[in-house]
């Protein structure tokens, strides 16, 4: 797989160069759809779709493909893991993803990108784990799509560590020397775009679900589905290292808004743990004064 050390002219050389090659998924994925496959005839999709959404990149694959072979008579896009493992088949979908490379190979000789692209994805599993929860506390019509959405919002920086891991290494090397500085100006002077930039171009190529797409849109943050997969993604990212980040009070507070639940409540559902739930616990506000 070609490696890129340098930036590119524009958004459409990165999609050409990120599209060119066969997506590697974790090898954790291909092993276990291989044990999968072992008991075929024993198995549901749900199996199945439980592997794919362990891993943003096959999710991204498996929905590419989907989009890609959908019929013309099929007027809708399909949004969901399962759905389209029903569509595909079981059969069919073990010889169609048999043999796939995998990110430890593709990064096996630079350790240190390979761990900073297992933490991003470490990170994406987590924002779908709270997007899940927080869809079904809101009733959402459709939790998976939830779900998938928060998956796949960091889908840009995961690509940029399997293809551009020395540029991605010098964009995070900028932000630790440097507390200060957005992740979006630190990509815009290295790559020359932003990740929402390049991931916005990445996921039109790819032919995602123009639904998928509009739930990882932060222009439209006031909607409730596409607020829980922005502050899921949001809270993934300030815990990456625990409950110490400065950010997190914020996003509790508008976590509370967004699930119409007090701070106690949404502490005892994140499991946050005891020293760092009373910490992040309000202040409680002062009795009023007696009357005179």
């Amino acid at each position: 797989m070609t490696r890129l050390d340098h930036a590119l002219p524009s958004i459409e050389s990165y999609v050409a160069l990120f599209s060119s090659h066969e997506l590697p998924v974790l090898r954790r994925t291909t092993r276990e759809l291989a044990a999968l496959r072992q008991r075929e005839d024993e198995i549901g999709g749900k199996q199945i779709t439980g592997v794919v959404l362990g891993d943003p990149l096959m999710t991204l694959r498996l929905l590419s493909y989907i989009e890609a072979h959908r019929p013309q008579s099929q007027n809708h896009a399909i949004t969901t893991i399962d759905r389209a493992v029903m569509m595909i088949g079981i059969s069919p979908f073990f010889r169609l993803f048999d043999t796939m490379p995998t990110l430890e190979e593709t990064l096996a000789d630079i350790p240190p990108a390979l761990i900073g692209l297992l933490g991003v994805i470490g990170r994406a599993r987590r924002a779908a784990h709270f997007a899940r929860e927080w869809a079904i506390i809101r009733h959402d019509l459709d939790v998976d799509e939830i779900t998938i959405a928060a998956l796949l919002h960091d889908i840009a920086d995961i690509l940029c560590w399997a293809f551009a891991p020395a540029l991605t290494a010098r964009v995070y090397a900028m932000q630790r020397a440097d507390h200060s500085l957005r992740s979006a100006t630190a990509q815009r002077e290295v790559f020359g775009f932003t990740a929402a930039e390049l991931q916005l171009a990445l996921v039109k190529h790819w032919q995602l679900p123009d639904l998928l797409i509009s739930l990882m849109d932060h222009s439209s943050a006031d909607n409730p589905r596409v607020r829980t997969v922005v502050l899921a993604n949001a809270l993934a990212r300030h815990t990456a290292k625990g409950w110490d980040n400065p950010a997190i009070p914020d996003d509790l507070a508008a976590i509370q808004s967004l699930l119409k639940i007090n701070r106690e409540q949404l502490i005892l559902r994140l499991a946050i743990p005891e020293e760092a739930a009373e910490r992040l616990m309000p202040e409680p506000t002062e009795p009023p004064a007696p009357p005179n």
